[in-house]
């Protein structure tokens, strides 16, 4: 031990490396909302290389023994088994980050994983993670190695070299994707870079992916660090109430609409405000339509949920955002699937009202801005409404009750398998799944087809059984978020509670870009249950590309033919004998009884397990409804070909009901 602090004379201090004190630090940051309490960090990914093995991975290994946090004496800085620092081991670095985001989201946002790699390959195989957590506004800490700070050969390996800039290295690719960035390049830097990543980690209005950049040189430095440094440190999670200016001119605009609408988005589920838009809609009934990351504010069976809104969204819930007069965002980033490109909302006379954390999204469409934390402002508005009569007409009640009603009669058509026989439809997938889960299940997705199918048709059962990510919309993200959840799922297990099954659904072209962390699952023996839908290509760009003139080129799996195109017999790529090669039990499926029966094994497997089936191209009938409103991909302007001159055709006279709400 120093006897002095050069930050605080006369403080203790404690002689650590760098990479050592970030991990001790990091072991002792708490969370707390409504009286609950939980590490903010509470376990870190690794994979390492010559630029993290010597710092954080030895830090690592001194702070919980290399094995998960479940074994050793603790080591230098530890401070014992409380403060250990559980490792986790991945395959891949933007699946590392896509399951310490499962892990947040799961969490509420109140507990987040921590993510090292080495430099070159292994930190700009962060991006894509990274960009997926800003946009989703969930926090993960990225900890990659970067070059040497001191310089004493240059290049060093695996260095970027830039001529007008000696101070750039790979890792400055995190910086437009991460909500907060330093790079340590001396020791006493981390103190102050380090609280400000905690900050923004625990601001729900701020938090994203935070990065600390960490020379490989300044990890194994050693450092005399305050003691104060390594004080246990609570960080609140604030719940702002509304601005009583902002409220009265909320109430104003809720009182004077009669046709309102609610969009729900996942800030609600951030804010845990499901039961207080639940009372809200009880007291006004107005009807509730949701965002993909917004869906499960309210039970499919809700007197008030109206389904996904947008592109992806219900028959129920688009006309109603036709006609609405006040538009009430809770928690949304009005996404373009969610305005269906600015035309969905098209009443003349339609205003917008927006709650939400953050000004910047409050203000979005011109909107009366509540800035406020989603269940604060929903409980400021239902009080001062509760005293003035609110409550909408009950013929516009009636219609989308009836409207609703009418849906679910096309849903049931969807999910029908009237031949026991035949191999299945994506939707009939869905519908059997949909028979054999409880509000216990949680379903994983994230990109293809699959998201405007669970929008359109998806009875959710609980507020946090719907996870699609379809902020980024990130192919590969299902199977390490789904041991994200897994993860923060058995954080909270007993004896008297067992995990609750988690499905991670993926298409084909979906596997093929991420399997590797089926070997994380494995190796943890997590109940993983991945359904694997084999269509032969990428089915949602196939009908995208259909719709804009480009013929579906380039989307199917298929051998080429002899005219150089793809358009020979499918691929004999075998996905069931690569995921069991990779460890998974795996049951084929090849019928509509066959998967029934799969699919109920593989709910109740206690490890982890692969349902693997080949769909049908459904028709007209047992297909998913159409989409109920438009998305613009822009279409060729000028074209030879017949199908790209009918779709722009189709193109502009879409585009000529877009408006601007000003």
């Amino acid at each position: 031990m120093s006897p002095t602090s050069p930050a605080n004379p006369g403080c203790p201090t404690r002689r650590l490396t760098t990479a050592q004190a970030l991990v001790a630090f990091l072991a002792r940051q708490y969370t707390e909302r409504d009286g609950r309490r939980q590490r903010l960090i509470s376990a870190t990914w690794g994979i390492f290389g010559h630029g993290n093995v010597a710092g954080i991975g030895q830090a690592l290994v001194e702070a919980g023994d290399g094995r998960s946090g479940d074994g050793g004496n603790g080591g230098a800085g530890s401070g014992g088994a409380a403060h250990r620092m559980p490792y986790l081991q991945g395959r891949n670095e933007q699946a590392m980050v896509h399951a310490a985001v499962g892990y947040a989201r799961q969490s509420g946002r109140l507990s987040a994983h921590a993510v090292t790699t080495s430099i070159g390959p292994g930190a700009t195989n962060l991006v894509t993670g990274a960009a997926l957590a800003t946009i989703n506004r969930l926090p993960v800490l990225l900890l990659p190695g970067d070059t040497f700070a001191t310089r004493p050969a240059d290049p060093v390996l695996q260095q970027l070299e830039v001529e007008y800039a000696g101070d750039v290295s790979v890792n400055d690719c995190l910086r437009p994707v991460s909500r907060y960035f330093d790079r340590i390049t001396r020791p006493e830097a981390l103190i102050p870079a380090a609280l400000q990543a905690m900050r923004v980690l625990a601001d729900p209005a701020a938090t994203g992916a935070v990065t600390l950049a960490l020379p490989q040189d300044v990890q194994a430095e050693a450092y005399d660090w305050p003691e104060e440094f390594f004080a246990e440190r609570d960080w609140h999670v604030r719940r702002p109430a509304p601005d009583a200016h902002e409220r009265e001119a909320a109430v104003r605009a809720v009182r004077s609409a009669r046709r309102p609408l609610i969009v729900a988005g996942g800030g609600i589920r951030h804010s845990a405000a499901e039961e207080t838009l639940a009372a809200f809609t009880a007291a006004t009934r107005i009807p509730v339509a949701s965002t993909q990351a917004g869906k499960g504010a309210l039970r499919h069976d809700h007197p008030a949920d109206v389904g996904g809104i947008g592109h992806t969204g219900t028959a129920t819930a688009d006309e109603l955002a036709r006609t609405a007069d006040l538009v009430i965002g809770i928690g949304t980033r009005f996404s373009d699937f969610t305005t269906a490109s600015g035309t969905l909302f098209a009443n003349p006379a339609v205003r917008f009202l927006h709650l939400n954390i953050t000004g910047f999204d409050a203000h979005k469409l011109a909107a009366l801005p509540l800035v406020a934390d989603a269940r604060a402002g929903l409980e400021a508005l239902t009080a001062a409404l509760a005293g003035r009569g609110y409550r909408v007409d009950p013929a516009y009640e009636t219609e989308y009750t009836g409207a609703k009603e009418a849906w679910e009669e096309r849903v049931e058509a969807s999910f029908a398998t009237p031949d026991p026989t035949a191999r299945p439809t994506q939707t009939q997938v869905l519908g059997l799944l949909d028979a054999l889960v409880t509000e216990d299940d949680i379903l994983i997705n994230a990109a293809g087809s699959l998201p405007g199918d669970l929008h359109k048709l998806w009875r959710t059962r609980s507020r946090d059984q719907y996870h699609v990510e379809y902020g980024y919309s990130c192919m590969g993200y299902e199977i390490p978020a789904a041991i994200g959840v897994l993860l923060a799922d058995g954080a909270r297990t007993g004896p008297d509670r067992p995990r609750r099954p988690v499905w991670a659904l993926v298409g084909d072209g979906t596997y093929l870009m991420n399997p590797t962390e089926i070997v994380t699952a494995v190796q943890e023996n997590l109940p993983l249950k991945l359904l694997i839908l084999q269509n032969h290509g990428y089915a949602s760009i196939g009908g995208l590309s259909e719709s804009v003139g480009a013929e579906g080129f380039g989307t199917a799996y298929r051998h080429r033919d002899a005219d150089g195109g793809f358009t020979g017999p499918p691929l004999p790529v075998d996905l069931a004998a690569n995921a069991a090669s990779l460890g998974l039990r795996v049951l084929r499926a090849t019928t509509v009884d066959d998967l029934r029966t799969a699919l109920s094994e593989a709910r109740d497997a206690g490890g982890p397990t692969c349902v693997y089936v080949e769909t049908e191209t459904p028709d007209t009938v047992s297909g998913p409804p159409p989409a109920q409103a438009w998305w613009d991909v822009p279409v060729a302007e000028t074209a030879s070909r017949p199908a790209a001159v009918k779709a722009r055709e189709e193109y502009d006279r879409q585009v000529a009901a877009r408006r601007r709400h000003l």
